[in-house]
């Protein structure tokens, strides 16, 4: 439940940050070219929109088992050691992104303790940074819970809910 919950709030996030930079940028080229006036906090707000749909990404991505696979070994690779190859790069992938989290986690604190505000915006520079530690936490848990799948179930698994293969049905029916 608290997993749906989570996939249903990047979603959103994900959506929203597209359309709200799609549109502020839209905005912003009209009001340079047509009224010869740019919104000032523009660009601040689209920095901002592009941190946050980058790590609530990273782990929607990995929820959907759509990261960027080098496989070549992996596919030719027979099913055991596929297996055995899915669970240690989930494991060790989870790890990194947790020692990220930590890091990041770091600089979120420092960021804070100095105060400095975004000068366009006005609001403290840490409350974009905190989607940083938030999306490397959220893509290690995701990963932690795919090793926990493979190691469980008899499939391989790229994440949770995605199956290792390519579907071959279009070419079945041909």
């Amino acid at each position: 439940m608290i997993d749906v919950a989570i996939a249903r709030i990047e979603a959103v996030l994900l959506a929203a940050g597209v359309l709200l930079m799609a549109v502020n940028t839209m905005a912003n080229v009209v009001g340079r070219y047509v009224l010869g006036e740019s919104i000032f906090f523009s660009e601040e707000l689209n920095q901002a929109l592009i941190i946050l749909i980058t790590f609530a990404g990273i782990s929607y991505a990995a929820r959907h088992g759509r990261h960027i696979r080098m496989s070549a070994f992996f596919d030719a690779a027979q099913f055991r050691w596929r297996k055995a190859l899915m669970i240690a790069i989930a494991v060790v992938t989870a790890a990194i992104m947790f020692l990220l989290t930590w890091y990041s986690f770091d600089y979120l604190l420092t960021q804070m303790r100095r105060g400095r505000l975004l000068p366009a915006l006005q609001i403290p520079q840490w409350w974009i940074i905190v989607w940083v530690p938030l999306g490397f936490f959220l893509t290690g848990l995701q990963y932690t819970l795919a090793a926990i799948k493979n190691l469980i179930d008899p499939n391989i698994w790229l994440s949770t809910s995605t199956l290792e293969g390519y579907d071959t049905s279009a070419e079945e029916e041909v």
